[in-house]
């Protein structure tokens, strides 16, 4: 989603190189793929996962040894890696100063000896990597500005991959308290956290409104809103464990279609 919708925001700044929009779209997914891998492990070995309510974890459920879930985290950083040196040869060696920051982000989101996804600070840092830096990232390699467009599209990006980190935190709230992972749900409590989920969902179209005002187009993505209100239906209406996980597969599939139209549509504008 950040790639497509940096790409399309640079239509119209400039011609559009497709392999690198390819490289960006590999260096964006192999960074979530090692991170979640990373989270299994670090996860895993510390405890926290020992009573999980949820989808099934590698490390934690013993299903594959922690080494060789370590070692899947490290190749996807490596693929990553080898797509974000093409990107900075052609572009500019300061990207590797941001790969480089991103791979840390990664790994210390749940590793390290202070992670800072245990601090509250999960959602501030998905909000940065995974809306700003990868959507602007997209935009920069491409016409090597940031437009005021591409920055809307960011929050865009950012405010709806936070929105699921947020889902998925409300849902562990009992755990994560037993274990001593304070994540911003746990800090924030039940109730809060519910109605952060369901703001952000409410600002995401705000800021899709904003963005069509340069793009007309772009006014496309707010015709996802009905899909937004089941979830945030189900949040509100105090669900979970268990029945919250419908509302991840909801806010996904929110994420991709919000995606998908705001990028045609700022395409179709520029």
């Amino acid at each position: 989603m950040p790639v497509a919708i940096g790409t399309a925001a640079a239509v119209g700044e400039g011609g559009i190189i497709w392999w690198r929009a390819v490289a960006a779209l590999v260096v964006s997914l192999a960074i979530q793929v090692a991170t979640n891998y990373a989270n299994d492990y670090s996860d895993g070995v510390r405890g926290t996962d020992d009573d999980r309510v949820g989808p099934l974890r590698l490390t934690g459920s013993g299903l594959v040894e922690p080494r060789r879930v370590k070692l899947a985290a490290f190749a996807s950083f490596g693929v990553a890696a080898v797509a974000g040196l093409a990107l900075a040869a052609a572009v500019g060696w300061e990207l590797l100063a941001v790969g480089a920051v991103s791979f840390v982000a990664g790994w210390t989101y749940t590793g390290g000896p202070k992670p800072y996804g245990y601090l509250g600070l999960g959602e501030v840092f998905v909000f940065v990597f995974f809306g700003l830096v990868a959507t602007l990232g997209s935009t920069w390699v491409q016409v090597e500005t940031l437009t005021p467009v591409a920055w809307g599209g960011a929050v865009v990006a950012g405010l709806l991959a936070t929105a699921l980190l947020v889902t998925n935190n409300l849902r562990d709230i009992p755990t994560d308290a037993v274990t001593g992972k304070r994540t911003l749900a746990v800090r924030m409590g039940d109730h809060s956290t519910r109605m952060l989920f369901v703001a952000m969902l409410v600002l995401t179209f705000l800021v899709v409104g904003a963005v069509a005002i340069s793009r007309p187009p772009a006014a496309l993505a707010l015709l996802a809103i009905p899909l937004a209100i089941p979830p945030s239906r189900t949040v509100l209406g105090g669900a979970t464990g268990l029945d919250l996980i419908p509302v991840l597969a909801a806010t996904g599939r929110l994420q991709l279609v919000v995606g998908i139209v705001l990028a045609a549509g700022l395409a179709a504008g520029g």
